[in-house]
């Protein structure tokens, strides 16, 4: 049997579905606020997207605090958290290995909006 490779830099879709195994386990994590670090317990969070290395044995999870704000913060704390944070996601997720977690702030949005106000400014001149 052999294995189809994906396309170069596109993830497998074992890769998508543990993914998203770990997004819904961090958001509902997250989502509790049950945590000793007065940042996390207070802020909420939007968990957009886990992107898992091809071994799966680490993952980039990108982020959004509600509000966009003190996002320097947040990530700090997260950051800090990562250990409980992977440990709650073992035990939601059956995986072979747990994930180590590193997390980024998703810019995401930022590009989608200036991406929607070039193309705004581009319809105006155009009439």
């Amino acid at each position: 049997m052999t294995r189809r490779s994906s396309k170069a830099g596109e993830p497998s879709q074992r890769q998508r579905r543990v993914g998203e195994l770990i997004r819904e386990a961090l958001s509902e994590s997250l989502a509790r606020g049950e945590f000793r670090d007065p940042v996390l317990s207070e802020m909420r969070f939007t968990v957009t997207e886990v992107r898992p290395a091809p071994d799966l044995r680490s993952a980039k999870v990108y982020v959004m605090p509600l509000g966009g704000e003190r996002e320097d913060e947040a990530l700090d704390a997260l950051q800090r958290a990562a250990g409980y944070l992977r440990g709650e996601v073992n035990r939601r997720v059956r995986l072979k290995f747990s994930p180590s977690l590193s997390f980024e702030i998703d810019r995401s949005f930022e590009h989608v909006q200036r991406i929607d106000r070039l193309l705004g400014a581009n319809e105006s001149a155009d009439d």
